[in-house]
């Protein structure tokens, strides 16, 4: 079955009326706790990303680019940030054409519990799914980075006349027990789900990847309900959709892997999980490299989000010792350097560099101030922190322990309330 194209959105990209006729569904309820203090007080997908984003923006721009006009952004964990975000920067749609992004915290809809799981969060907002008569529900996670048009996953799913279609990456097999594995035929019918396995299953030919769940589904609406009102009345159901949901059905249900590839070259495309502190600091220090995997500077798939009034960014000083400066870097608007040197790093907007301070290959998230004769590197410094001045993270890593978290990488993770801890 081929898409069948209606029009063009503003992209210059085409709207199918496969993803018109679909409502997505985006998980933003997590805890995140593999993010360490950067979700204390925030949840995961809120956490600042590439200098003026947050990290859910990416899934949402996938969204809108593909002409999936109706989605849901179901809440619970630390959501104030998230909700401000999405209210300021997501508004623009427009309701009278049927068009929203909708926030929808846990209620209580079903029960008197919160969201007990990702299927348990979609079943207690079946009445408000049901109303909008989708022919298709797309679940997505909130806190993955990746650039993704979705309507060809839906045609796949159609043309399959599956019931349930997983989108997959390839990882290496080494990395496998850290996301759900699915073992596939020649055809890429899923043949087998394994949580998290210690011996995974390789790809057919490939046996140094395996096949990842990337937490996206297609779901016809019919069958959608049937199997969340089955798993709702089952007691012993952690009512997830990686472990209750995909399993069980992959012996009674046509249930296929769509494969997140070029379409023309098959190349693995850009997906990454920024699941803990590493992996944060690695995505966002891809980004400054002269080439990066993931182009943000896609007119034809630009990442939404809302748009602070900040000045442009300002180098200030040109004295021998005292010069504002920033090498292979991005800046964001808002940003003064000042008699400061940046070599490899990303600073968010509205960071401030004083005098004779030196930051490399970090990350500083949104109002960050670093004061005097400060030398910063390998390290994130997390929104408003207020770095002293003569500081020094990232060059001594037995005192960076004691005062903050270092990974098992040797990144250092700074907050506000540990740089206060030491006053």
């Amino acid at each position: 079955m081929a898409i069948r194209y209606a029009a063009r959105n503003n992209t210059g990209r085409y709207v199918s009326r496969l993803t018109s006729g679909t409502i997505a569904v985006v998980m933003a309820g997590g805890r995140g706790e593999r993010l360490k203090a950067l979700t204390e007080h925030r949840c995961k997908p809120a956490t600042p990303f590439g200098g003026k984003f947050r990290i859910i923006d990416f899934v949402l721009s996938n969204c809108v680019n593909s002409g999936i006009r109706q989605v849901a952004v179901l809440t619970q964990y630390k959501s104030q940030s998230l909700i401000q975000h999405i209210q300021r920067g997501w508004s623009y749609l427009r309701g009278e054409l049927g068009e929203f992004v909708e926030l929808i915290p846990a209620q209580q809809q079903v029960g008197q519990h919160w969201y007990r799981g990702t299927a348990d969060s979609v079943y207690q907002n079946l009445e408000f799914i049901r109303s909008l008569n989708p022919t298709h529900v797309l679940i997505l996670a909130g806190d993955h980075i990746y650039k993704m048009d979705y309507g060809p996953m839906i045609a796949y799913h159609e043309q399959n006349e599956a019931d349930i279609t997983v989108g997959v990456v390839d990882v290496p097999i080494e990395r496998a027990d850290e996301f759900g594995i699915l073992t596939t035929d020649a055809n890429n019918r899923v043949t087998k789900f394994a949580e998290k396995p210690q011996n995974p299953d390789p790809i057919e030919g490939r046996p140094d990847l395996a096949r990842a769940s990337m937490g996206i589904y297609v779901i016809g609406m019919n069958r959608l309900e049937k199997l969340l009102i089955e798993d709702a009345a089952s007691e012993s159901s952690s009512h997830d959709f990686g472990k209750n949901i995909i399993p069980p059905s992959i012996a009674r249900a046509r249930v296929y892997a769509y494969p997140f590839q070029d379409v023309e070259t098959r190349a693995q495309n850009y997906w990454r999980d920024v699941g803990n502190v590493d992996a944060l600091y690695e995505a966002n220090m891809e980004l400054v490299a002269l080439n990066p995997e993931l182009n943000i500077y896609d007119t034809q798939w630009p990442i939404w989000t809302y748009q602070g009034q900040q000045p442009p960014a300002k180098f200030v000083l040109d004295e021998e010792g005292r010069r504002g400066m920033a090498v292979n870097s991005m800046v964001a608007g808002g940003c003064i350097i000042s008699g400061a040197y940046v070599s490899q790093s990303l600073l968010s907007n509205d960071v401030r560099v004083e005098d004779g301070s030196a930051i490399e290959s970090s990350v500083l998230l949104p109002g960050v101030t670093v004061g005097r004769n400060c030398k910063i590197r390998h390290a994130i410094l997390d929104e408003n922190c207020s770095v002293p001045d003569g500081l020094s993270i990232g060059h001594d890593v037995e005192l960076d322990r004691q005062r903050f978290f270092v990974t098992r990488r040797g990144v250092v993770l700074a907050t506000a309330d540990m740089l206060k801890c030491m006053t």
